[in-house]
């Protein structure tokens, strides 16, 4: 197979891109960096594709891989054909590969095995043959009888041959693929109750769905119920129908024999074939399932950490509790703690006026704008306490409840140890919380994605490959948004093209030793980040305040020199650039034309728009062109809620069957897939990502239950 040649078709590409593409990925690039810096020869793919692209590459060579194995194993056998080679290099997925190959794997010991060494192939092929026009088979069967061989009747000696005769069948690759297709097109997955007792998963109970239609976050719920002993899950066909197609395909002509080899055929169906086709459809439905989950984890994280982050704030970190007190951290704007306490506003200890004094003072000193509250145990009740607070207090400030979910890994971790030895676990919480509000993206990176709180079924799926995807989506934005090189913590830097974790530290530690900075050559002097790193990384990272401007945009070192060229081209200096005023570059450009002004500078046109784009607006952060969060000064209650009532909400977690909205009631409305959008869409994340504020309506409240539904679609006035 050309791989390069079957990725260029696969992902519509022209053929030269591809090839450049895997031998980009095979010099050590990194997908931000080719997706950022390398544009001209992928076509200007982005970096989900290029991501799509190299694991697809990994399949492909495994496939290849595998092939040669086969062939070499074959080949040893001397069981080797022209035809049969063709037939593997052709194969286009592992399943099908391993189908061809199934003949010739050396098998664990079965009664087809036991029926060979018994001498008894001659009958099974004399079966096969379906030549046997008159006579009895059972007659011809005595010739095999063989007391010490273990056949002791013609019976025997025809259920021997039946037993090789199905195994045959179930070897034979076109008869697997032909029932492949059967189940693909007509399989049900089924579920029924394996305990007398009510559960989560009773609406499972009697469950049967065509296999190709189900859900994916249906196959992971059925899966855990069944992991869990509550239910039985099995893959239906009509039998019946097909053994009747696996009988057509091998029954040809009019045998005294036929009969005995439908037998062995359906023997072959119900006891080999089935049994296998059903783990298969049940894989290949958790695969999916996997994948799908892990993509809308992947695009609900880049979400969450592509939020808007709250600039030039002071922020005040609550995190809630009850019996031991809610911990309180300001953080001045830069994300240094000002100051910590203890307070307790909250049951058992109710001492909301001494709470209210001590947090007066504290907003009074800091000059607090902002005031994060977790949304853990006791947020409720501190989100009442603080609403009372903020008409108390004499300056302007909101709050928001943000997800702390992670919070306490971070603190515990070793990390949140180095950052604040001299703080407990429960205060580097709110120093978290507090900082989650000022900048998700440079708070969230030191916590495992897996612990954010924006996935679904996250333990069942495959955690390498989770790890893997989630891991490339904190890369993509880390770099996307770049890295201030002199505040970043070890563990966002770790993030950025090229640098590993333990260069990250080694940046840290330079940072330290020498002072901050000042362009992005020093870069080299830190330990064992070499030529290829530095290429890789110096890109995304910025020196605010660098005597040379362009080490304060996303202009990569290699492109320093057009840059120049360009704001020659059109009469700027590198002061422009750093007092903003070369924002009209991008007109003088379009009036020159784009391949003009490229070819002048001798870039290629991608390229050049890059430059003109980071020239126009030094520094700037792509999240400030975001809708910022939504704050808020007041509280309502779940029972305030009624029918028909408009609300603005921020939409906090998006499943394949809809999206989780925080309307601030303590309690997350859910808008299901149909009450999303006027128009059909497939998922939910076609028109939703975390962190979007959106309108809806209430549809219905049950207190009881703690759930509250919500539509999109505005009502109709009536």
């Amino acid at each position: 197979m050309d791989i390069q040649a079957q990725l260029a078709k696969e992902f519509q590409l022209k053929p030269e891109y591809a090839k450049n593409i895997v031998a980009l990925i095979d010099e050590g690039n990194t997908i931000p960096f080719i997706a950022r810096y390398r544009k001209e020869m992928t076509g200007s793919c982005d970096d989900q594709v290029l991501r799509e692209l190299h694991e697809r590459l990994g399949y492909l060579r495994n496939l290849e891989k595998r092939k040669e194995e086969v062939i070499g194993a074959i080949t040893e056998q001397g069981k080797m054909t022209d035809d049969l080679r063709a037939d593997i290099e052709a194969a286009q997925t592992l399943a099908r590969l391993e189908d061809i190959y199934r003949p010739f794997k050396q098998k664990r010991r079965t009664r087809a095995t036991v029926a060979r060494e018994r001498g008894l192939e001659p009958l099974a092929k004399l079966i096969v043959s379906q030549a046997m026009r008159s006579g009895d088979l059972l007659s011809e069967a005595e010739k095999y009888i063989d007391e010490e061989k273990g056949v002791a009747s013609a019976q025997e000696a025809v259920a021997g041959a039946q037993d090789i005769i199905a195994e045959m069948v179930s070897d034979d690759a076109q008869a697997r693929q032909m029932l492949r297709e059967l189940y693909e097109r007509t399989a049900l997955l089924t579920a029924a109750a394996a305990k007398e007792e009510d559960s989560v998963y009773a609406t499972y109970y009697g469950y049967s769905e065509p296999a190709a239609k189900v859900p994916s976050h249906r196959v992971l719920a059925i899966n855990r119920g069944e992991k869990e002993g509550y239910l039985k899950v099995g893959v239906e066909v009509d039998a019946a129908r097909a053994v009747e197609s696996l009988t057509r395909m091998f029954l040809t002509g009019k045998s005294v024999t036929d009969d005995y080899y439908a037998e062995a055929v359906e023997d072959a169906y119900k006891r080999l074939i089935a049994p296998s086709l059903e783990r298969e459809v049940r894989s290949a439905l958790t695969e999916r399932a996997d994948a799908q989950a892990i993509k809308i984890f992947g695009l609900n994280l880049k979400a969450l950490l592509m939020q808007p982050p709250i600039k030039g704030k002071v922020a005040l970190g609550f995190d809630p509790a009850y019996r031991t007190g809610c911990k309180i951290a300001v953080v001045d704007a830069t994300g240094k703690v000002l100051d910590t306490t203890v307070v307790y506003p909250t049951p058992p200890q109710n001492k909301v006026e001494e709470a209210k004094a001590k947090l007066k003072q504290l907003i009074e000193k800091h000059k607090v704008d902002v005031i994060a509250i977790g949304n853990g145990t006791a947020s409720k009740e501190s989100e009442i306490f603080v609403a009372e607070l903020l008409r108390e207090v004499g300056r302007p400030v909101s709050y928001m409840v943000v997800n702390e979910a992670g919070a306490s890994v971070y603190s515990a971790s070793k990390l949140g140890a180095q950052e604040f030895p001299e703080f407990d676990v429960s205060l580097r919480s709110a120093v978290s919380i507090a900082r989650r509000l000022q900048d998700p993206l440079a708070e969230l990176v030191k916590i495992d994605p897996k612990s954010v709180g924006v996935g679904q079924y996250q333990h069942d799926m495959p955690q390498k490959q989770l790890d893997e995807t989630l891991a490339g989506v904190v890369e993509d934005c880390v770099n996307r948004v770049g890295v201030d090189l002199n505040t970043a913590s070890a563990p966002l830097l770790s993030y950025v093209s090229g640098l590993s974790a333990a260069v990250a530290q080694n940046v840290v530690a330079y940072r330290e030793e020498n002072g901050a900075f000042t362009a992005r050559p020093q870069l080299k002097k830190v330990a064992k980040l070499g030529p290829k790193a530095y290429e890789q990384c110096a890109g995304f990272l910025r020196i605010p305040g660098a005597k040379n401007v362009l080490d304060n945009t996303g202009v990569h070192p290699e492109s320093y020199e057009a840059a120049q060229e360009l704001l020659a081209l059109f009469g700027y200096q590198k002061e422009d650039v750093a007092r903003g005023s070369a924002a009209g570059l991008a007109e003088k450009v379009k009036e020159m034309g784009a391949a003009k002004a490229a070819q002048a500078c001798g870039v290629g046109v991608p390229t050049l728009r890059d430059i003109v784009e980071e020239l126009s607006k030094p520094g700037r952060d792509v999240r400030d062109e975001l809708p910022p969060p939504m704050l808020r000064t007041d509280v309502m209650d779940m029972k305030d809620l009624k029918p028909g009532m408009q609300m603005k909400g921020t939409v906090r977690n998006v499943v394949d069957f809809g999206a989780f909205v925080d309307i601030g009631v303590h309690q997350d409305g859910l808008v299901h897939i149909s009450q999303i959008t006027n128009r059909y869409i497939k998922h939910p994340s076609e028109v939703l990502q975390v962190g979007d504020v959106v309108d809806v309506w209430v549809i219905g409240v049950d207190v009881e239950k703690k759930r509250i539904s919500l539509t999109m679609k505005r009502p109709e006035k009536g």
